[in-house]
């Protein structure tokens, strides 16, 4: 059995507009990194964090990684295995990228890796949901699920957990800026209107389904015109300043589509290649400078792989 591991898990988008709390895919940057080793003395602890800017507690019963790793262990019957954690946070808190989702997943493939992997990616979600449900308050497994699988997920049903891998045209490429403002994902989940009308129901279901479709078929353009969220995006597009112009730059500039990243402020496009991708990047940061607000900008194809050891 290995004593030691370091791990990257990646960032992830969720929703994808229209696909609130059921879809979501991987990218490639940012991420999390995370180190454990085994330790004599059981429990799990600890020991390093750093990229946070202080705002994560060392206490195992509050981080979402140690949770999810002392969930597992349990569940395992390892309860006399000791384990230390170094996280390393890549990636900004509360950017609307899965930020808790890729530390927790970070920590869940170490130590499955650590006890020789007797559980598969698949089984780890469930684990990884339990860090979510601390982080923001409510498990869902949009995020953990592509960072844990790699690639677009369709979350199909919670009860019973149904996790459906889905493929996708290779050429997309995701284009994000994080403007550097203050979402929490609890206040944003508030805000969410708890009743629908039918007719906004019925338009919601029909976009999801053609998106879907259109990735089984690699139709970007079917990808496109089904991105259309008519429920969240309305409301959550409140907390980015001047949303609407933004989304008239990225399409003006060759994205296929325009939608906030879970629950914001990052917002994301689909564009067909790389040279797109950054010319929208660069467009849109010059837009939030104007607006006096500053953003760190990421592009990438979607990532299949998930996490993977360091070393």
């Amino acid at each position: 059995m290995k004593r030691s591991v370091n791990v990257f898990a990646p960032a992830t988008v969720a929703n994808v507009v229209c696909g609130y709390d059921v879809l979501g895919f991987a990218v490639n940057a940012p991420g999390d990194e995370v180190i454990m080793r085994i330790k004599d003395e059981p429990g799990v602890k600890i020991t390093k964090i750093s990229g946070d800017e202080g705002r994560l507690p060392y206490d195992p019963a509050k981080n979402t990684v140690s949770l999810s790793v002392q969930h597992y262990l349990n569940h395992i019957g390892r309860n006399d295995v000791g384990v230390e954690i170094e996280l390393y946070k890549k990636m900004p808190i509360g950017s609307g990228l899965g930020s808790s989702s890729a530390s927790t997943v970070a920590g869940l493939f170490a130590i499955n890796t650590l006890m020789d992997s007797p559980l598969t990616r698949m089984d780890l979600v469930p684990f990884a949901m339990k860090g979510e449900e601390m982080a923001c308050g409510y498990g869902h497994a949009d995020n953990v699920a592509p960072a844990l699988l790699g690639g677009f997920v369709l979350v199909r049903s919670y009860d019973p957990l149904d996790i459906i891998q889905l493929p996708y045209p290779e050429e997309l490429y995701c284009s994000i800026v994080f403007p550097q403002i203050d979402v929490p994902t609890r206040d944003a989940r508030q805000i969410i209107r708890t009743k629908v009308p039918l007719k906004d129901a019925v338009v919601q279901w029909g976009n999801v389904a053609g998106l879907v479709s259109g990735l089984y078929t690699k139709d970007i353009d079917l990808i496109a015109r089904s991105m259309k969220d008519v429920i969240v995006e309305p409301v959550r597009s409140i907390l980015i300043p001047d949303f609407y112009r933004l989304r008239e730059i990225a399409l003006e500039n060759g994205a296929l589509t325009f939608g906030i990243s879970g629950s914001g402020p990052s917002v994301f496009t689909f564009t067909r290649n790389a040279e797109d991708a950054s010319r929208i990047n660069k467009k849109l940061q010059e837009h939030f400078l104007w607006l006096d607000t500053e953003s760190i900008a990421y592009q990438s194809p979607i990532n299949a792989n998930g996490p993977i050891i360091l070393d």
